[in-house]
């Protein structure tokens, strides 16, 4: 056995853990299991906590730009309370329940430039120690999936992802972050609308989804965009017509876009359309005094183009996937992460 890694505050000397995650991916929702391994060092060490973190790397958007930041959404503690003697081999089964808005980090096998990663943190001798760090693959719920595979077969495209500090208002989001899908117009709606973003909010019960349609502007239209929000069960996705489903929500958002701006709005405000059974809601300013801004282009260099078979990822001119999960460490090492999500540790 290799140890990925060393205990850095330790010193030469000290224990040595390797996480070693189940193959395959996960789903929100879902379970993640592993086994930790740990390596005793040179002496003898009371491990107090073992417990696994889940990372994502968020964009968050100020007045004066934009930024990048780890943050930690889960918790999960496995173990502890034992004694590690010098030179042991130990191993710790584990399974970590997923948060069910953990966002999505590939399609069809590939990569979309989202970068997740679970992190071994060792409490020993009153001290805490990041150790091994993992990347971590999300793949689509079926209720996922089948709207992502409906927006393709309807000749909508995948420009990028990412994950966007803030809340959005009237929704049940619970995690301190969401996860923005933004797609190229089908060419009947390309005179209309720049893009289409897209985020799931994912729950026990099914799904929260936000449509956002960013007009296409001319010399005299307004600079709001519109947003509408549907609810979708899980025990449905065998029994919808997702084509028809989903055309139904692009049209309804278009029109309602369409028919905002024709009588002027309100400067300032975003049209917000709600198609479910939890009654008024609203779009807020997203968290910390930021507003929503939009951002287009490749992002990670992202590129996802619609097919026979649905949205069919690409990644081009960036990070593939396979560098993703080579360099994942990169990403989140030497960040000031914030804790956020759900809480602390869970036994």
């Amino acid at each position: 056995m290799v140890f990925k890694r060393l205990l850095g505050s330790l010193g030469v000397g000290g224990p040595a853990v390797d996480t070693v995650l189940d193959p395959g991916p996960v789903t929100p929702g879902g379970v993640l299991g592993g086994q930790v391994h740990l390596k005793g060092g040179d002496a003898d060490f009371t491990v107090e906590h073992l417990t696994l973190e889940l990372l994502a790397r968020v964009e968050a958007e100020h007045e004066d730009g934009e930024s990048e930041g780890t943050m930690v959404f889960h918790r999960h503690t496995v173990g502890g309370a034992f004694r590690l003697a010098a030179g042991e081999a130990h191993s710790i089964p584990f399974s970590l329940p997923v948060p069910w808005e953990t966002p999505i980090t590939e399609l069809y096998g590939q990569g979309l430039g989202i970068v997740l990663g679970v992190r071994t943190e060792l409490g020993l001798a009153g001290a805490r120690d990041k150790g091994d760090l993992d990347p971590l693959t999300v793949r689509p719920l079926p209720a996922q999936e089948a709207i992502l595979e409906a927006l393709g077969q309807l000749g909508f495209g995948f420009r990028s992802a990412d994950l966007e500090r803030g809340h959005i208002g009237g929704t049940g989001q619970q995690l301190p972050f969401y996860q923005e899908i933004e797609l190229t117009p089908a060419p009947r709606y390309a005179h209309q609308v720049n893009e289409i973003e897209l985020t799931f909010l994912a729950g026990p019960a099914g799904l929260e989804v936000v449509l956002e349609a960013d007009k296409r502007g001319g010399p005299f239209s307004g600079s709001h965009d519109a947003l509408s929000r549907f609810t979708v069960s899980h025990h449905d996705v065998g029994r919808v017509d997702w084509n028809a489903e989903v055309e139904g929500w692009i049209r309804g958002l278009v029109e309602h876009r369409a028919g905002y701006a024709t009588q002027g709005g309100y400067p300032g405000h975003d049209a917000y359309a709600h198609h479910d059974a939890h009654g008024p809601a609203h779009h807020d300013a997203y968290g910390h005094g930021d507003s929503h801004g939009h951002r287009s282009g490749p992002g990670m260099g992202t590129v996802v183009a619609a097919g026979a078979a649905g949205l069919a990822v690409g990644v081009v001119g960036g990070m593939v996937a396979a560098e993703v999960v080579d360099e994942v460490g990169d990403f989140f090492e030497g960040d000031d992460e914030e804790d956020g999500g759900d809480g602390g540790d869970e036994d």
